[in-house]
């Protein structure tokens, strides 16, 4: 078999194949078995059909399409094992030449995960220090607010709503749920939603029913789509009034709702001091509750620094690096980040994907483009954790695999667990395992 190899832009390769008329004759007859295997035909058993009748049943033709399958997959397969490499998706076959006593040409284009040259990796990764981590007395007090609503006692009053009391609602608004009517509970006068829509509730009773304007928010001010968290309001009830998360195209526009009133409820808080800290069960004082508290503040603080310090090591690596990001892997990850949107869009949000679409007048391949550099941003940083993990030869024992996919599936139920790709989750474990060891090992050079 003869080859030659063409490098093509963006990581790309295409390989020409040749194989001589004796190499091409021993996947005719391959295919010629395989057909024979599989034949039925009256008056033989399956597998039993002699060779010049399987021959002449099937066609000059499908045998040879049959033979050429065989050749490709098998002539490629043993190519890129003896080449070490690695392709990204289904090749590109384009048949050029197919006859019975002739040479077998064809062609394949393939992506392939390119060749990184990385800098002193360890030199830069050295040079980025975790920040300082500090915590407030206002945000151990905050929590301990939290704390105390959660606790709080609640008692269902006749009259009039009034700021403090506890609302449960129904409301109704076209460009939010599809229309379709939305629940909500919060604390009146905490801005768990907008204040021209809470300014409407104030003075009505159980039962009651308005319709009124009021302005969506602004955008939110975070890259990632994460929800506002308002202590008023419960946590996972990320509506898209209470949650001030509108979508770009509906900040700063009037919107006209209905709303129903479920509920007024006044609500009585306890007291915060060494009963309260007792009540929860777990503390003897409200000192060691509020340590407690600062303890769980810091430790969450202490994560969000250790990932920002890993996307700044990550990038400072990635920006010295430059070679081309194959094609294909660009548009599975745009794909990947649109499958996103669009689940945020109907989990978060609240409308539909389509009704979305309409909102921000885009289709939904412009939504996807504009995923591009995020897309690009992502790989490079995907293929610079890759190859150090080749260089430190960092690798996961079966165990540690186990172990860690049971540590999730504990977290399911039954029903939930039958339906995990079992497969799936065991390699996004294992790549899980292997990054997070490659950033130990970048985070120990730091310290």
């Amino acid at each position: 078999m003869k080859t030659e190899i063409k490098k093509l832009p963006k990581s790309e390769l295409e390989i020409e194949f040749e194989l001589t008329e004796e190499e091409f004759k021993k996947h005719i007859d391959g295919a010629l078995l395989h057909l024979k295997d599989h034949m039925k035909m009256d008056g033989f058993r399956q597998g039993q059909v002699p060779l010049e009748v399987v021959e002449k049943k099937v066609g000059q033709e499908n045998l040879l399409m049959e033979a050429g399958e065989l050749a490709v997959k098998k002539s490629y397969s043993k190519f890129v094992i003896e080449n070490n490499l690695e392709p990204i998706g289904q090749p590109e076959v384009q048949i050029k030449k197919i006859a019975k006593g002739s040479p077998f040409l064809f062609t394949v284009k393939i992506s392939v995960l390119p060749e990184v040259e990385l800098p002193n990796y360890k030199e830069v990764a050295s040079k980025v220090k975790m920040g300082d981590i500090s915590i407030s007395e206002k945000e151990i007090e905050d929590a301990l607010a939290y704390i105390q609503k959660s606790r709080a006692k609640f008692t269902d009053k006749d009259a009039g709503a009034e700021k403090k009391d506890y609302l449960k609602i129904e409301y109704q608004n076209d460009n939010v749920n599809s229309g379709k009517p939305v629940r909500d509970m919060f604390i009146l006068g905490e801005s768990g939603f907008l204040p021209d829509f809470e300014n409407n509730l104030i003075g009505m009773k159980k039962g009651d029913e308005k319709e009124f304007s009021a302005k969506f928010p602004s955008p939110p001010t975070n890259s990632g789509g994460e929800m506002h968290d308002d202590s008023s309001r419960e946590k996972n009830d990320p509506e898209l009034v209470g949650g001030k998360n509108a979508p770009n195209n509906l900040a700063g526009k009037e919107g006209k709702f209905h709303v129903t009133i479920l509920a007024v409820q006044t609500m009585e808080l306890p007291e915060i001091n060494d009963d309260f800290a007792k009540s929860l069960g777990m503390f003897d004082t409200l000192v060691a509750l509020k340590s407690n508290i600062k303890e769980g503040i810091g430790m969450e603080k202490q994560e969000a620094e250790k990932q920002k310090r890993r996307g700044e090591v990550l990038s400072k690596i990635a920006e010295k690096i430059k070679f081309e990001l194959p094609e294909k892997m660009v548009e599975l990850e745009k794909e990947r980040l649109l499958h996103d949107l669009k689940h945020q869009t109907t989990q978060q949000f609240k409308i539909s994907f389509e009704d979305y679409l309409k909102a921000t007048k885009k289709t939904e391949e412009e939504l996807k483009n504009n995923f591009r550099l995020d897309a690009e941003k992502r790989i490079k940083n995907y293929l610079v954790l890759r190859q150090i993990g080749k260089i430190e030869h960092v690798e996961v024992l079966t165990e540690e695999i186990k172990e860690e996919m049971n540590k999730f599936i504990k977290s399911y139920s039954k029903e939930e667990v039958d339906k995990i790709d079992i497969n799936q989750l065991k390699e996004y474990t294992k790549d899980a395992l292997i990054s997070e060891k490659i950033f130990q090992l970048l985070e120990n050079l730091s310290k």
